[in-house]
């Protein structure tokens, strides 16, 4: 049973309330008062509360921390800046799709598709290996529940993560040497435009990322993604047997910092990508 607890420090006054309440968050509030007492309010997971009063002093203000504290920021979640530096540095190039079909077919390059396991098995490039970059939120920590809220609050309920195996698993099926084509659903791009001055990250571009920080030396980047790819006609394979061509959508929904929503249809009067931003 989830309870709420309100202790005052350097008082002796008895107990006066009991109130419990359902939660599943931990959160610690603190109001400071003059210079003689201290309160703090304790949101936990306790068989019972007490809760005690002191009249000392009125409170002057609300300090708030909250221990569903974001970890340490991984490489996936540096700033796009700085991201796109390293990759323009590693000489990390976009190609197009119909490249990218050449190049694994005559140059025997290894297509990565970094979508969610369920979208690949539904439709993929034949002969393409796919390592999620994001997977479904799995733990219950302060911090996940708070991220399941926030994507909760536009109406998702599969938020997703960075999946920390991500390089572990990239690594156990493709040589440090090899040549990869990283793809996801939109592609991305490092191109600057007028509105985008800085180009625009994607799953596939973070991935390349995370690929020549951990020693991949000849890595590319899907151009226009497998949005294009499809676009294209070019081949697709399922795992479910279930081709393109009999899917009428697909869906996929990143990680915070940052939404990534990925529509696609094979009637090119439906089809639309949108991308917006989550920050906390």
């Amino acid at each position: 049973m989830a309870s709420i607890t309100l202790v005052a420090l350097q008082c002796s006054s008895p107990s006066f309330l009991q109130p419990n309440f359902q939660t599943s968050s931990l959160m610690h509030f603190s109001e400071h008062m003059h210079d003689h007492s201290y309160w703090r309010l304790r949101v936990g997971s306790e068989k019972s509360t007490r809760q005690r009063f002191c009249s000392l002093n009125m409170p002057r203000g609300l300090k708030i921390q909250s221990a569903a504290t974001k970890p340490a920021k991984t490489p996936a979640e540096e700033d796009w800046k700085t991201k796109r530096e390293v990759l323009l540095q590693k000489r990390v190039r976009s190609v197009d799709v119909k490249e990218a079909l050449r190049l694994q077919k005559e140059n025997n390059f290894v297509i990565l598709d970094v979508r969610p396991e369920a979208e690949f098995k539904e439709a993929h490039p034949p002969g393409s290996i796919n390592v999620q970059i994001y997977r479904l939120i799995k733990e219950w920590t302060a911090w996940d529940i708070a991220r399941r809220a926030a994507f909760a609050f536009f109406g998702i309920f599969s938020g997703t993560e960075e999946n920390p195996e991500f390089i572990q698993s990239v690594e156990s099926k493709i040589e440090k040497n090899a040549k990869i084509i990283v793809a996801c659903s939109a592609g991305g791009t490092m191109k600057p435009s007028q509105n985008l001055p800085e180009g625009q990250q994607s799953r596939s571009l973070i991935a390349a990322y995370l690929l020549v920080l951990n020693g991949y030396t000849n890595v590319f980047h899907l151009e226009g993604g497998l949005y294009a790819w499809y676009k294209e006609g070019l081949p697709a394979e399922s795992e479910e047997s279930k081709f393109l061509a009999n899917t009428e959508r697909g869906f996929y929904i990143s990680s915070l910092p940052y939404v990534e929503i990925s529509y696609y249809s094979t009637d090119p009067t439906k089809a639309c990508i949108v991308c917006f931003a989550l920050y906390f």
